[in-house]
């Protein structure tokens, strides 16, 4: 008993009954409830019948809905005998509605037949061939109610509803229930079944077979051909499908005929005659099983033809119909089966041309034509090429070939020149372009073009784009050298072929020349602006780039030994690594980076002074060595995209000072060469005399005396020819002897100096015409004293009044001395004199009158009668007198 009220929707409840095998007719005897009391269905109550455990199927009988307050009783016909045994299951389906009871009770096994429900004979399986109709036919026993329904219950659930029932007797009638065109799928167990309110009859499982046609796998054999027969092999020993087979048939057409032929085979070998010649056919073998629809599909098919003759000759008459660039249109005679001798065959347009110089690339091919054409046009083919075409006749039995035709295609515009095969090698002010010729011609070149212009510069002074500049080459020249050309500029070169039919693709390329050293504006080396023992002042001039704008200016110091190779002005062995003073020193160099200005602090020239022990731009400039000789270079670099170009200049030279020797014996050998210097003047014997007397008078008046000596400006350069070349010996002692006067100079000086006389007036323009007069006398940088902080010929004061003893070394001093000479001092004293109207300027800075002199002159003759002697570089000394 169920309370569908209690349970949800489509809930089940399962009796199951014990295992039956019967051997003779029974009835299986129930009773069920089914009631609501407003008359909704509590569920379905239905019955199955599993048979040999197999599935469970649809149900053989089912009830629904309510039936009234009262139980009722049905039948169940089981025609399922030993050895089969079968199971009864009773199941209760809770319905949506949810209201009612269902009950089950009274479950009985009667050895009797059902009175209620019809017992099936026993139902026999059926075999058919696929695709043929099959029929069940299920004879029942009993009495057939009008609601009765019959079905045919597949073993997988399915049912079909019986095509009609016939009665034989009053407790006999039939059922039939057709299946139309069975197939492989519907084969299964089939079972009848009779339902009815009061009970159901449910009989045995009978199977349905379905067998399949046969059929080859293989095709048949071709054991010979002739031109009207084909012996085959029919090759059955291999089916697909059932058998047996009991019947054998060939079936042949032709392959593009209509109609076929059915010949029936008792042997395994067959001959078909009266066959058309060179005509294909299509040869296939049926097989046939038991049963309507038992003869199978066709099998593999043979296609076969029959024997064609070998062709007369190849076809002729190949000829150009058109010929262009890069396709060709051939035509050739149409052909016959007098010539083919068979009506299959093939004529087939071979042809081959070679891609590049080298015949290793070759490109050939066959293109079989359609029947009856005999015009062909060839495509995508390259302009100015051999096209070795010829035509080849094929049928089943062999084939001619006819003779080789070469036809050239027209010319075309040439392909482009590859990028990469423009190679250049850029210089300063020049380029070497050279190319190849492009690896489709198309033609015969006859010329390439050659474009150029200017896209960009790094010197300001170039304009771009600049103009567009163009050349020919011959077809031969494939390579130029393009000249005057700015450095660090980059050029935008396009290269192109040219064919009868014109130009072809440019290749384009930018190519940039290198940049080139900076110049400098300096003719020759310039004289220093200024010199001291640590120092020198040098002009410094901006630099003009060359294809890059100037990056930095660099000045460097070398030390000048006489053993070294120096370097020259201007020449390429500049100074690509900046070395920093204590580097240098440390690594053992002879020169050093003194300054690094940056290219925008030197817009114009400018004074530099080397050795002012600054430091610049990391870069210190150290005091100079009073002892040493310095050379010094200025240098100016540019930089552009990792290249770098240097130029230097040598702008001056510093020479080392001279140190004094012996300073104990200064006194003692002036003199010795006062004595040397009276014994060859001979004739001033006597003005000597006269002179010592003057002196000694003056001492012993109260008035203070006061001498000097003024020389008369006399031909510097001949003297010191003449010195040189006549006196080398006795000059070397004398400079040996009196290089430093400076102590001497200092204890015996008595008179004024001329910083004191009238009208002297100190000028740097005279100091820097010393320089240069001076170092020319001394075919260069004088070498001066070492160890006192200035000379008097450097600032241009004059020499206090000398002895006439010490006159050579007076002399000696002033051709050494840098930046002043005797020649100056001779004429600064005489430039303006007036006793009357110059005024001493004293120390204290106090004016006072200036005293009066008497000037006497007296005239000194040359030693030894001489007039080229340089002994004595004077005519006259002037000694003054103060009157106080």
């Amino acid at each position: 008993m169920v309370n569908a009220s209690q349970h949800a929707p489509g809930q089940r409840a399962h009796v199951i009954f014990q295992s039956l095998s019967e051997n003779d007719t029974h009835c299986v005897q129930f009773s069920y409830f089914l009631y609501s009391r407003d008359g909704h269905s509590p569920g379905t109550l239905g019955v199955y019948v599993r048979v040999n455990g197999g599935p469970l199927g649809s149900a053989v009988w089912n009830m629904t809905g309510s039936h009234g307050h009262q139980w009722h009783q049905a039948e169940l016909a089981v025609s399922t005998f030993w050895p089969n045994e079968y199971q009864v299951l009773f199941e209760a389906l809770i319905s949506p509605d949810r209201r009612g009871y269902m009950g089950l009770d009274d479950i009985l096994l009667l050895s009797y037949p059902c009175a209620k429900a019809p017992h099936f004979s026993r139902l026999g399986d059926v075999e058919v061939n696929a695709g043929q109709n099959a029929s069940f036919q299920c004879m029942a026993a009993g009495r057939a109610a009008e609601a009765e329904r019959f079905l045919l219950q597949r073993q997988s659930g399915a049912l079909v509803p019986a095509a009609g029932v016939r009665h034989i007797s009053h407790r006999r009638f039939l059922a039939t229930f057709p299946l139309a065109a069975v197939s492989r799928a519907e084969q299964d167990l089939y079972r009848c079944v009779s339902q009815a309110p009061r009970g159901a009859g449910v009989s045995n499982f009978a199977e349905l077979i379905v067998k399949e046609p046969p059929t080859p796998i293989a095709p048949p054999q071709l054991l010979r051909a002739g031109p009207t027969y084909l012996i085959i092999q029919l090759n059955t020993n291999s089916i697909i499908g059932d058998g047996p087979i009991v019947r054998k048939e060939i079936e042949y057409r032709m392959a593009r005929g209509p109609w076929a032929e059915v010949h029936a085979v008792s042997l395994q070998t067959y001959k078909l005659w009266h066959l058309d010649p060179d005509t294909e056919y299509e040869i296939s073998v049926l097989l046939t099983r038991p049963g309507d629809g038992g003869t199978g599909r066709p099998g593999p098919p043979l296609l076969s033809r029959t024997k064609c003759a070998e062709p007369m000759r190849a076809p002729k008459g190949l000829a150009f119909a058109e010929i262009l660039a890069r396709q060709l249109t051939l035509q050739w005679e149409p052909l016959g089966y007098n010539v083919t001798r068979c009506h299959t065959y093939t004529v087939s347009l071979c042809y081959y041309y070679t891609l590049g110089s080298s015949h290793n690339q070759t490109v050939r091919e066959c293109v079989k034509m359609e029947r009856g054409v005999n015009r062909y046009t060839i495509k995508n083919l390259l302009p100015y090429r051999d096209v070795h075409v010829r035509l080849v006749l094929t049928n089943p039995e062999g084939r001619k070939e006819g003779k080789e035709v070469t036809f050239q295609t027209d010319e075309d515009v040439p392909g482009g020149i590859a990028a990469e095969s423009l190679t250049f090698t850029p210089l300063e002010d020049m380029i070497f372009l050279k190319w190849e010729e492009p690896q489709e011609p198309n033609g015969l070149i006859t010329q390439y073009e050659i474009s150029y212009q200017s896209i960009e510069s790094s010197d300001p002074a170039v304009n771009v784009p600049g103009p567009r500049r163009t050349i020919s080459k011959l077809r031969n020249e494939t390579y130029h050298v393009f000249s005057n050309l700015h450095p660090g500029t980059t050029y935008l070169f396009s290269v192109r072929a040219r064919t009868g039919k014109g130009f072809g693709q440019a290749a384009l390329t930018e190519i940039t020349t290198n940049i080139s050293a900076p110049s400098f504006d300096y003719a020759d080396m310039p004289a220093p602006l200024g010199e001291s023992e640590n120092t020198i002042t040098v002009l410094l001039r901006p630099a003009q780039g060359r294809g890059a704008p100037i990056s930095v200016y660099q000045v460097i110091v070398e030390e000048d030994r006489p053993r070294r190779l120096r370097r020259e002005p201007g020449g390429q062995d500049c100074f690509p690594v900046p070395l920093t003073f204590e580097a240098a020193l440390a690594r053992g160099l002879m020169h050093y980076f003194g300054a690094e200005l940056a290219a925008s602090s030197l817009p114009e020239a400018m004074p530099f002074t080397v050795g002012d022990n600054q430091t610049y731009r990391g870069f210190w400039n150290p005091p100079l060595e009073p002892r040493k000789a310095y050379l010094i270079y200025f240098q100016a670099a540019s930089h552009l995209k990792g290249e770098t170009r240097l130029n230097c200049i040598r702008i001056a030279r510093k020479a080392a000072c001279k140190e004094s020797k012996r300073p104990l014996e200064v006194s003692q050998r002036s003199e010795e060469m006062g004595l040397i210097l009276g014994i060859c003047a001979g004739g001033l014997a006597v003005l000597i005399l006269l002179l010592g007397a003057i002196i000694v008078i003056i001492r012993k008046g109260r008035d203070r005396y006061a001498y000097s000596y003024y020389p008369k400006p006399v031909n510097m350069t001949k003297a010191t020819v003449n010195y040189r070349q006549e006196k080398t010996h006795m000059m070397s002692a004398v400079d040996r002897s009196f290089t430093d006067q400076s102590t001497l100079q200092e204890d015996e000086r008595l008179g004024l100096s001329f910083m004191d006389a009238p009208g002297y007036s100190p000028r740097g323009d005279q100091r820097s015409i010393g320089v240069t007069e001076a170092s020319s006398l001394l075919g260069g940088s004088p070498r001066r004293p070492c160890g006192r902080k200035g000379s008097p010929y450097h600032t241009g004061q004059l020499h206090p009044a000398v002895r006439v003893a010490d006159l050579l070394q007076h002399i000696n001093q002033m051709k050494t001395a840098e930046g002043y000479g005797f020649k100056q001092e001779y004429e600064s004293f005489f430039e303006g004199w007036d006793a009357t109207k110059k005024k001493d300027k004293l120390k204290g800075g106090r004016q006072e009158p200036v005293p009066a002199y008497d000037r006497h002159r007296v005239k000194l003759h040359p030693m030894l009668g001489d007039p080229s002697a340089d002994y004595i570089n004077a005519n006259y000394i002037d000694i003054r007198i103060n009157r106080e």
